[in-house]
């Protein structure tokens, strides 16, 4: 009995072609290198949204109670990411095992 799989065999075929699917996934799921002003990089209204999986409105709130830093560039919003992430950094709240450790 040969158990040897040839590239013609259904089954290799179609790992293949999930494997092609996922690489094209995994593609779209890269995000594009930014590139850098004096060395920091902004993100726009939409990405930060994106990646703070939050909506455009509520960021618009953060803006207007003053909660979270911005620029604003002949009408167009953009944040600075090293702000962004001290933010986010300062924001952070302690577990209970950490309050107890201080």
């Amino acid at each position: 009995m040969n158990n040897l799989i040839e590239k013609s065999d259904p089954r290799v075929i179609d790992i293949f072609r999930r494997l092609e699917k996922a690489s094209s996934l995994i593609d779209k799921l890269e995000v594009p290198s930014r590139r850098s002003f004096n060395g920091q990089r902004f993100v726009t209204d939409r990405e930060l949204s994106e990646r703070l999986r939050v909506s455009r409105r509520t960021l618009q709130e953060y803006r207007s109670a003053g909660t979270i830093p911005y620029y604003l560039i002949c009408g167009k919003i953009l944040y600075k990411e090293s702000e962004i992430q001290q933010f986010l950094e300062d924001s952070r709240k302690q577990t209970i095992d950490q309050q107890e450790l201080v």
